[in-house]
């Protein structure tokens, strides 16, 4: 097997013309560099190096070896640069996943402290409900995936195997209803679900349907959902419209609002628990634990989402 460091030798015997050249240019000893020779030829299973005299001269197969060594070497050189650049956060890449709600306020703030302390790390961001993000982060397509799992649920819900990966606890997220302004309850401190029985109700993502569903069971009814969609923008617009009500996270209500429209905590209280995900072994790349950290003290900051009613 040829190493780097024969190729260091046999490209300082091709430049210097000698051992003891070769060896004072690498910090050797002369009785080294012959040893490193004679190692290299048992193992190419050839001679590399003629003794001439005082001198000595590469064979043909010792200059197809000093030939490689200067492409070889750099390319080392330049993939050793690298690294310790991303060892020392001067540079790297991450791939983040995130559920869109907390693309409104939490992902914005950690991806400005990424970039504010460390300018030539690379996050890249992709909007993601959580098994399709966790699904991602197992099959090696992203390395942070921020998710969610309401409460009496695990953050997988069986949809996605958690061992092995390794997760932090960012917040704890309210979920309040969101109702039009001149509906009866607009005024009431809390909205009782159970009183809600008979009205229309708009859905999210299946997994906020699914606990759309839990918790309207829990208060002794069945919603009847007629319309259903992701974006939170449309359902406050739905809302507005008298055409239904729904639930609807702190983290968009941070920056998504209507006037005609507003919003309760709700009895029985909902929350979810907001989650970094990552896998043991990224979690010790520099720059991914620099995203994970800036993730942390984004959701400590105050304001990222509002104080329980």
């Amino acid at each position: 097997m040829i190493d780097a460091a024969g190729l260091r030798v046999m490209k300082a015997i091709h430049d210097e013309g000698s051992f003891t050249a070769a060896a004072a240019a690498l910090g050797f000893s002369q009785p080294a560099i012959s040893q490193m020779v004679r190692r290299l030829e048992e193992r190419t299973g050839t001679v590399l190096v003629e003794r001439m005299g005082r001198g000595v001269r590469l064979t043909e197969a010792g200059d197809v070896l000093a030939r490689h060594a200067v492409p070889v070497l750099a390319a080392l050189e330049a993939a050793t640069a690298e690294v310790s650049a991303i060892a020392g956060l001067r540079t790297g890449r991450v791939r983040l996943m995130a559920f869109p709600s907390s693309s409104a306020t939490l992902v914005p703030r950690a991806l400005a402290l990424v970039k504010e302390r460390y300018p030539d790390v690379s996050v890249s961001f992709h909007e993601a409900e959580p098994p399709e993000s966790l699904a991602a982060l197992r099959a090696g397509t992203c390395d942070l995936a921020v998710a969610f799992a309401y409460e009496g649920t695990d953050l997988g819900r069986g949809e996605d195997d958690l061992d092995g990966l390794v997760t932090h606890k960012l917040l704890d997220d309210e979920v309040r209803l969101a109702l039009p302004k001149d509906h009866p309850m607009a005024q009431a401190p809390v909205a009782d679900l159970a009183a809600l029985s008979d009205e229309t109700w708009i859905a999210g993502c299946p997994r906020c349907r699914g606990h759309l569903l839990s918790l309207c069971d829990k208060a002794g009814f069945a919603p009847d959902v007629a319309f259903e969609t992701e974006d939170y923008v449309a359902v406050l617009g739905l809302v507005a419209e008298g055409l239904g009500v729904a639930l609807i996270p702190d983290l968009i209500l941070r920056s998504a609002s209507h006037p005609d429209v507003v919003t309760l905590p709700v009895n029985p209280a909902s929350r979810r628990a907001v989650h970094v995900v990552t896998t043991a072994d990224l979690e010790r790349v520099p720059a991914v634990r620099a995203t994970v950290e800036a993730l942390l003290e984004a959701a400590a900051t105050p304001g990222c989402v509002r104080d329980s009613a």
